[in-house]
């Protein structure tokens, strides 16, 4: 056997630059970079390794190490997890900032590949600088904080493990069924030492994502459930897009005449007008697709998790609809008694169509989800269109963007009270055209997000539209862009600190606290911050709009500018869009000396009584 002489760390980069994928027929380096933050615990061994592929393996420097790793996981999600940008950290801080991003892509079913530096297998030199020690435990360390948050985990403390655990993280994070983040501790002593690596572990690979067929039983109780539907929808998710099965679905859709419902992962599979589009589905979603799941009774459920705000938590649809889950991961195919088939959305899709045939869901029920959406859609007309009015709703500020937006650009946003305003208003011009990262609902993920999804196709612009709040709470990555030339347009709607917790918190009844910077805090003296300065400062264009007018005049002006442009305009912090009939479970206090609060646990009670059960 042939070998080659190399330290852990060399021989880790090494064999991440022989990784191979394909995408549309062209073959692809399966890991195009990697973000890094260097400290004691990589620099003098990985960052060794990671300068002599800078050409092939390009580092990118964060700012913040969970900025880093949210910006890869914005460019694997646009890259439909096709690609794995990588993050990389020392030990300490550096690696317990990566937790949240973890939970983030765990959450978000996203393969990440995350490296930390790790504590000396050694002990010698024990304690080091950061190390926290267990005093019943010596072999943890703080890295061992990312288990609950990672799909594969190993901490690395002799050479030779890379050659068995490294091609177990990529098969975990290739596989549509187990996706997710993958973690390894890089012992420090251990970077270093050098051990005789086979040649072959080296050879250029290709790897093809697997698109598994589900069992033909499955198939077949799933369509002769579908085919006793009377009034049957769907519910496509984020694993219609990662399938690529958006125009499948479309197709599948309309030859049978199923209303079509996307939930906040599965926004713009269809383009706004096609035939068979309802709507947005769930507490965040349309009218139009709250009525037809409040009718239907057969719910096919296509590459979701059918999370709470998707569902109504339960309370949507009727005691006994049937539902028919279509995914790779066989534990959201069997959610809620589903009946399941468990394969891969596109091919699923292919093999439903065929055994169906011509059937087709009666008429009428296709024609009253349409009739819904037309009314949906004109309640949001008057919502998002252009206004002179003195005061700024966000649907108006993502309206103007909207209509502004070219048909590739890209809507990016996470926390707060932006996933519902454009869940609701946002209109699919393109295929793939939005982000919305809220399994997590991870604040910060926008400006980090946005820059590493604006590294994955830097032929469109990307909005970033972000509160107040999570901008403040993570920033720096406009820096990072202005940098590195990958052009954002961020879009900073300030309603004076966190205003839809504020809603959530008044109507259970409470009185503001602790929410909006100017009521119910303890502060000496409130005052909003200029964020057009604040961006200026790391370099990007900042507007101050002060009203639609200029709103409008300043999204033109970031479209046609050279790198990334903040925008700031005040929005109100109670002018919400609604109106859709959803209910969602949040904790409320059964006892309470507030007789509001009182009456809001009341109102809880009946909410509970409309909950459908289920696993």
């Amino acid at each position: 056997m042939k070998t080659v002489r190399l330290t852990m760390a060399q021989a880790l980069v090494r064999w991440l630059t022989s990784q191979r994928t394909e995408i549309d027929g062209k073959t692809e380096p399966l890991f195009p970079g990697l973000f890094a933050i260097f400290g004691h615990g990589n620099v003098t061994c990985l960052s060794e390794a990671l300068q002599e592929v800078q050409d092939v393996l390009p580092t990118w420097r964060g700012q913040n190490e969970q900025a880093m790793a949210l910006a890869a996981i914005g460019f694997n999600k646009a890259r439909k997890r096709r690609q794995i940008m990588i993050a990389a950290s020392s030990i300490g801080p550096g690696a317990t900032n990566m937790v949240t991003a973890a939970a983030v892509a765990h959450t978000n079913r996203l393969p990440l590949l995350l490296l930390s530096g790790d504590y000396y297998v050694s002990r010698f030199p024990d304690p080091v600088l950061q190390q926290v020690e267990h005093f019943g435990d010596p072999t943890l360390s703080v890295n061992d904080a990312f288990k609950p948050v990672v799909r594969y985990w190993d901490r690395i403390t002799r050479p030779e493990q890379i050659i068995q655990s490294l091609p177990q993280a990529l098969g975990m994070m290739l596989d549509p069924a187990d996706c997710g983040p993958a973690f390894l501790g890089l012992c420090q002593d251990t970077q270093g030492e050098a051990f005789d690596y086979p040649e072959r572990f080296f050879e250029p690979t290709v790897h093809h994502i697997p698109k598994p067929r589900a069992d033909l039983r499955q198939i077949e109780a799933a369509v002769a459930l579908l085919k006793s539907a009377k009034k049957p929808m769907i519910i496509a998710g984020g694993g219609v897009r990662y399938a690529d099965a958006e125009g499948l679905l479309a197709a599948f859709a309309k030859r049978h005449g199923i209303p079509v419902t996307e939930t906040l992962n599965g926004r713009t599979v269809l383009l706004h007008d096609d035939p068979v589009n309802c709507g947005p589905v769930g507490i965040m979603g349309s009218s139009s697709a709250n009525h037809l799941a409040a009718e239907a009774d057969v719910v096919l459920a296509i590459g979701t998790r059918l999370q709470d705000f998707t569902t109504g938590s339960w309370t949507l649809f009727p005691h006994d609809a049937r539902f028919i889950g279509i995914n790779t991961a066989r534990f959201d195919a069997r959610k809620h008694m589903s009946l399941p088939v468990v394969g891969d959305a596109a091919v699923t899709l292919e093999e439903m169509g065929r055994a169906l045939g011509d059937w087709r869901a009666p008429e009428n029920w296709l024609k009253q989800g349409k009739a819904w959406y037309g009314e949906w859609n004109s309640y949001i007309d008057r919502r998002s269109g252009p206004t002179n009015a003195e005061t700024t709703t966000y649907a108006q500020v993502v309206g103007a963007v909207n209509r502004l937006a070219g048909e590739r650009d890209l809507a990016l946003t996470a926390a707060g009270g932006m996933p519902g305003e454009l869940e609701m208003n946002w209109r699919a011009k393109g295929i793939g055209t939005f982000d919305c990262e809220f399994g997590f609902s991870c604040m910060g993920y926008e400006v980090a997000g946005g820059w590493g999804a604006a590294m994955a196709d830097p032929s469109r612009d990307v909005f970033v539209m972000v509160g107040d709040g999570s901008y403040l709470l993570m920033n720096s990555d406009i820096y990072s862009s202005v940098l590195t030339g990958h052009k954002l347009i961020v879009v900073v709607c300030d309603n004076g600190g966190f205003a839809v917790i504020d809603r959530l918190q008044t109507s259970k009844g409470q009185p503001s606290f602790n929410n909006l910077i100017e009521q119910g805090t303890r502060v000496k003296e409130a005052f909003r911050v200029d964020f057009a300065k604040h961006a200026e400062a790391m370099g990007a264009i900042g507007i101050r709009a002060r009203s639609m007018g200029e709103f409008e005049d300043a999204v033109r002006r970031a479209k046609a500018a050279d790198r990334t442009t903040v925008i700031h305009i005040d929005v109100h912090p109670t002018d919400w869009t609604g109106e859709n009939g959803s209910w969602w479970e949040c904790g409320t206090p059964e006892v309470s000396a507030s007789q509001r609060v009182e009456e809001a646990f009341r109102a809880h009670v009946e909410g509970k009584k409309r909950q459908r059960l289920g696993v």
